[in-house]
């Protein structure tokens, strides 16, 4: 057992049947569009730019999409009880994070906070992929990534730190604390804001380190493709003296036999 297991984030394991990795791999992007929306609805909320009827909606959505994705690969994979052992972060989410509940419950932070920790747990399963896609040298991606990271992080941290107050102030934290730079201006106090950001530091310096590792292929890109251009030509130029010798050699070996057949 590994950590993904222990944290309840395996997926669909590598063995199982090609039709539970096919669908596993197809959910994977709409349910990150799931986990980027609940960060974006408590910003809505917050800002009363939605209502509560309207949120509520929107709470059940994004449990059903849980509950979706969880019951539908339960189904497809062979051995169910192992997706679901792997998986038990989403039966935590489901059976904790149901919003019937939410108005009972004396909680209902900490309720609805489930979901943001799955959200979590998802983008870190996630994190191979992205490495992958931002390792190919891919400025606008990287820059795509820290953008919306930077966004992601100012509206929870907004939301978990009281001294952090409104949405801007967190996003100016978020992108100092990535860089790693830390004026010092707007800083969390509670414990919450300060686990968050100490996982944001450590992420930043990996985002950091990719966003330097492009910017520097950006700029010594015109370079590399101009000597690959230039080994394309002389490896072109290889072919066309080889053809030419074995055409020759051709013509040579042809002429001695031309002229016996014509002594003959």
């Amino acid at each position: 057992m590994n950590a993904i297991h222990l944290l309840g984030i395996a997926g669909v394991e590598s063995h199982e049947n090609p039709a539970a990795r096919l669908w596993a791999r197809r959910l994977e992007w709409p349910m990150v569009l799931v986990v980027l929306w609940i960060p974006f609805q408590w910003y809505l909320e917050e800002t009363q730019a939605i209502g509560p009827m309207l949120a509520r909606v929107a709470d059940w959505l994004v449990w059903l999409a849980f509950l979706f994705e969880t019951v539908f690969l339960s189904a497809l994979v062979k051995n169910k009880r192992a997706y679901l052992f792997g998986n038990w972060m989403n039966l935590v989410i489901i059976t904790g994070g149901m919003p019937f509940f939410w108005q009972y419950a004396p909680l209902v932070g900490l309720l609805r906070s489930f979901r943001l920790a799955l959200a979590v747990m998802l983008l870190v399963r996630l994190s191979k992929p992205a490495r992958k896609l931002l390792a190919r040298h891919q400025l606008g991606n990287t820059l795509a990534v820290a953008f919306v990271t930077m966004l992601l992080s100012g509206i929870i941290v907004s939301r978990i730190d009281p001294s952090i107050g409104t949405v801007w102030d967190g996003m100016w934290w978020a992108w100092v604390t990535m860089a790693t730079v830390g004026y010092g201006d707007v800083v969390p106090h509670s414990g919450a804001g300060r686990l968050f950001g100490a996982l944001l530091i450590l992420f930043g310096v990996v985002l950091l380190s990719l966003l330097t590792a492009n910017l520097a292929a950006f700029f010594i890109g015109g370079d590399v493709e101009k000597v690959e251009r230039e080994e394309k030509e002389a490896d072109r130029q290889l072919k066309e003296i080889s053809a030419r010798l074995e055409r020759i050699e051709r013509l040579l070996e042809e002429r001695p036999d031309a002229q016996r057949t014509e002594r003959d």
